[in-house]
């Protein structure tokens, strides 16, 4: 049989499949947004047969025959032979649960879900400690299914940025940790900035208008997406012509809204732009977990708190809050934006001290899987790092480990990505910086579309061709160096307290 025949074959079982996978994510994002509380029991079981389905599919003998015919037939091209090569080391990965194992790890994951949203509306975490339990045993016997040569985290850890281990996360940390201490230390030894015209009253709808527009104008395409309200901000996709994002809002908060619609923009950005015709296979899918988090920084901070883009734009936020911002000056705001504090909420941390928020997150779950702690010492853990490494005291529980859905959405793993995918942005921007001439220039006219331009020829365009290292110095050259982004946030942050630098 012909190679391109076998192929399609290949691609349209793929598609099936990832139609199988879509149709959850669909439920996934009702149940965040729209879903009645009393549907939560049938929502689990529908979700746990769509997962078991799609992973029975997936793992077939047809499969496997499919992808092994086709990993030695001639008359492939060079993005068909990649697809196949990545599609059979998921096959080789997954074969590995059983599809009794990703309907209960679906269970458990549903339960975890609404026990946290529970816990969330008392803000008392007991509640939550049996479910996190029960998805810390199931993610060890994951790990253990799926093997590793370390660490039990590195398994989980691979599924999120293939390749990225605890030795090397470890280093990387050991390396940025000082660096950013020093940078912080000196900060913390300046007046800083008044962000207190950001805890003005802001009206929910005036709030909501402003975001709509501001994913509008940063790109996102809304006859192909929209955006709702959730608990937690979150994107998910069904297809890149159909990209879902959330947001929160605090009338009392006006950043917790506006950085929420940039990051979460950012991503679905990348979701919106990933190539349509590889639906269901890798070359359609996003690179890594890391590479993702470095567009929603990009749009959030390289782009959201940089002092050009609001030279323009701060004149378009005053027509939404006249009231609130008419005695407010442009360069006041930039440094309100972007003022470095510890604080207790990783999503409203400045970009300093948000790398702690991480390592925090990332030493806590490393323990939980070589089982150096128990989950009914999270919350005790949680809070001493807080005081060790951001000197802060932890409140309540929702200012602490309830803080994330991560946990209840079995996502363990994940938390290291945002620091990498932090430093990836720095060195994207400045190659981005490097490459276009006039870029931030044309940010200060309030054009972001040169960087658009740039990141969808060079990180959009590839899919999973690539891993997180090797698109990144195709990109800019060079591996990642965090050194970038110690050199960004230094130039940001003696821009911010430049009265006093």
């Amino acid at each position: 049989m012909k190679a391109s025949t076998v192929y399609q074959r290949y691609q349209t079982k793929m598609q099936k499949i990832a139609d199988l996978k879509y149709a959850a994510a669909v439920l996934e994002w009702d149940q965040e947004t729209y879903m009645p509380a009393g549907g939560s029991n049938a929502r689990s079981r529908q979700l746990a047969t769509l997962h078991e389905h799609a992973h029975e599919l997936f793992i077939s003998d047809e499969t496997g025959h499919l992808l092994n015919e086709l990993a030695v037939a001639d008359g492939l091209d060079e993005i068909q032979q990649k697809n196949i090569a990545l599609s059979l080391q998921d096959y080789n990965l997954k074969k590995r649960l059983s599809p009794a194992f990703v309907r209960l790890l679906s269970e458990a994951i549903s339960t975890a879900y609404h026990a946290w949203v529970n816990a969330r509306t008392k803000n008392d975490g007991a509640g939550f400690i049996e479910p996190l339990a029960a998805i810390i045993n199931l993610k060890k016997q994951q790990a253990d299914m799926l093997g590793y040569t370390h660490h039990p985290y590195d398994a989980l850890m691979d599924e999120y940025d293939r390749g990225l281990t605890v030795t090397i996360t470890d280093q990387l940390f050991t390396n940025l940790r000082p660096k950013l201490t020093q940078l912080l230390t000196a900060i913390q030894q300046l007046p800083a900035p008044d962000d207190s015209l950001l805890k003005q009253h802001f009206p929910k709808q005036a709030q909501w208008d402003f975001g709509m527009q501001l994913l509008e104008k940063i790109g996102f395409d809304f006859t192909r997406g929209r955006q709702d309200i959730s608990l937690h901000p979150f994107t998910t996709n069904f297809s890149p012509d159909d990209v879902r994002v959330t947001t929160r809002i605090d009338e009392n908060d006006f950043g917790n809204m506006t950085w929420s619609c940039l990051h979460e923009g950012g991503h679905a950005l990348y979701e919106q732009r990933l190539p349509p015709e590889q639906y269901g296979l890798p070359a359609g899918e996003y690179c890594s977990l890391s590479i993702h988090e470095s567009q929603s920084r990009i749009w959030e901070n390289c782009v959201g708190r940089n002092p050009a883009y609001w030279q323009h734009n701060f004149t378009w936020l005053q027509t939404f809050f006249p009231e609130q911002l008419k005695q407010v000056n442009c360069p006041t705001f930039i440094g309100a934006i972007n003022k470095v504090q510890p604080s207790l909420i990783r999503t409203e941390a400045d970009e300093l001290t948000y790398h702690f928020h991480v390592m925090i997150r990332y030493e806590i779950e490393k323990a939980l899987l070589d089982g150096s702690i128990n989950t009914k010492d999270v919350a005790g853990i949680w809070n001493e790092l807080y005081k060790r490494y951001l000197g802060v005291t932890v409140t309540d529980d929702n200012h602490g480990f309830l803080q994330d859905i991560h946990w209840s959405h079995g996502s363990i793993g994940y938390f290291a990505t945002y620091s990498t995918g932090s430093l990836y942005a720095a060195q994207l921007y400045a190659a981005a910086c490097q490459q276009t001439p006039g870029l931030e220039a044309q940010i200060g006219q309030g054009n972001t579309s040169g960087l658009l331009q740039w990141l969808n020829k060079n990180i959009y365009a590839y899919g999973r061709l690539y891993t997180s290292e090797e698109l990144c110095k195709k990109a800019t050259g060079q591996y990642l160096n965090a050194q970038y982004f110690i050199d960004y946030a230094t130039a940001k942050y003696q821009n911010a307290y430049s009265s006093y630098f």
